[in-house]
Parts: structure tokens; sequence; C-alpha cells
């Protein structure tokens, strides 16, 4: 199993499919998705209801992981909607999947948004990204 606590990534979260867009960057991706989703801090996605993890890339290093973001953030919105739609064309929630990588396994399981589980897509970009952290 992939330790997620302290989970060195870049990421984005979004208010809906195709709705406003966050990309930022953490040293711990369980607990600042964490803090979007609850609305914990009081800024931009707290704000725009930006509380769905669509696209997360980890990194070994901060450093290189600021760097991706700054580069990610001058990027045009087409570019990156495709990036979340490469790996997770239904802008899944990987969040639940996130803490607990057993969930898309279970009958019933949910995202935030509405009841419906993770789509096979959602369940692939997880994969992708448990796999690129088990490289680490």
């Amino acid at each position: 199993m992939v330790s997620t606590e302290g989970l060195i990534a870049v990421y984005m979260m979004a208010s809906r499919r195709h709705g406003t867009l966050y990309i930022g960057v953490t040293s711990g991706l369980h607990h600042r998705a964490w803090q979007h989703r609850t609305g914990a801090l009081p800024g931009f996605t707290k704000r725009y209801g930006c509380k769905r993890l669509v696209w997360y890339e980890p990194h070994e290093s901060i450093i290189v992981a600021i760097q991706r973001e700054k580069s990610l953030k001058r990027w045009p919105r087409d570019w990156k909607t495709n990036l979340i739609e490469r790996d997770n064309p239904l802008w899944d929630d990987l969040y639940p999947a996130l803490v607990n990588p057993l969930l898309p396994e279970l009958p019933g399981s949910v995202h935030w948004s509405g009841g419906n589980s993770l789509s096979e897509a959602g369940c692939a970009a997880l994969q992708v990204a448990q796999q690129a952290a088990l490289r680490r």
C-alpha cells in the first residue's frame, strides 16, 4: 500500500466537470485535499467550491513539484483539461481512493458529488498515480 500522508504532489481540484480549476502543490496530498474538500481554510477553493480532486502527479522533490506547478499555471485552460481527461475523462473525484486504495473495488463505492461509483477511467488514473508513487 502506498503511503499518501507525506505524498509530495502537484494536483488539480475542480468544482465540477469542466468547472473552476485550482492547481496546487503540497508535501502532504491527503491532508491538503481534505482541507480543500471541507473548506477548512479560507481562499480560492472554498470560495469557488473546488472540492473534487481530479488530477495529481507525485514527485520526489518539493522543488521539482513547485516548478511543475508554476509551469502548469501558465498553461492554457484547454491543455489543463486535456491533462485531466487523459487519465480521468469523467473527472471522477480521486480523493476517496487516495485515502483508501481499496475503495474502487468495493461495491457501491461513492465519490462526494453524488453517489456514482468511480469509473473505470478514474480507477485507471488512480492506479497510474499510485504506481508512480511506488517508483519514488
